[in-house]
């Protein structure tokens, strides 16, 4: 429990060093460019307002959050505090207007958070399916990794693919010199990132861990 006290104290003062950088930044650089006006009055349908034959995927500020199936991980009161980074479940995210989602997993196929289990993926899909199926034009990114310290769930891209199949985005370059409209009805770039297992490769229906950098701000929801 120390360690975890510990590892919480280092996070604030990270979160404070990364303030700075971003006043800074800001102060340097302001915080203008090219549709950053936009202020939508349905965000669950931003991209569409955009206007999907005008805005190319290589052009899109993808908001995002971290954990993001973490609403309900660990005990609540007990370890929850320790892993939970969203409060809200992925469907509302979306609908608030995040389009990338970081979902880590199991051996098991369970969202977890390090050492902390929560529902399994299916939930997740279900999520993601119940969004998709109310919108037309909104794209996700879906990055899905296996868990540090944990196997591959196996036969996971099997699984992925019946589920989301209809909407998935073929691993190609060209992808981001295209606009929305161009890639529809397709609309979720899934990048699978496993510990162990061969990375998906061009023209698969997954994405690599090279197509996604990570560069997480740490905060408290």
């Amino acid at each position: 429990m120390g360690s975890l006290f510990s590892k919480q104290f280092e996070r604030r003062k990270n979160i404070k060093a990364e303030k700075k950088t971003l006043c800074d930044l800001n102060e340097n650089c302001g915080e203008s460019y090219p549709g950053s006006d936009y202020r939508p009055a349905d965000r669950k349908n931003w991209m569409a307002g955009l206007g999907v034959d005008k805005v190319y995927i290589n052009k899109i500020v993808w908001p995002g959050t971290h954990d993001s199936a973490t609403n309900k991980i660990g005990i609540p009161f007990i370890t929850r505090p320790f892993a939970q980074c969203q409060s809200l479940s992925v469907y509302q995210q979306l609908v608030k207007g995040t389009r990338v989602l970081d979902i880590r997993v199991n051996e098991n196929r369970r969202v977890c958070h390090g050492v902390l289990t929560t529902y399994g993926i299916d939930v997740v899909i279900g999520d993601i399916n119940k969004f998709l199926w109310e919108t037309q034009s909104e794209v996700i990114i879906l990055e899905i990794r296996t868990e540090f310290g944990h196997q591959d769930p196996p036969e996971f891209e099997k699984y992925l693919e019946e589920q989301l199949g209809e909407y998935l985005i073929h691993q190609d370059e060209h992808v981001f010199g295209k606009t929305i409209a161009e890639l529809l009805p397709k609309r979720i770039i899934c990048v699978w990132k496993p510990n162990k297992s061969p990375r998906p490769q061009s023209g698969s229906p997954f994405w690599n861990a090279g197509h996604l950098k990570d560069n997480w701000i740490q905060g408290f929801k």
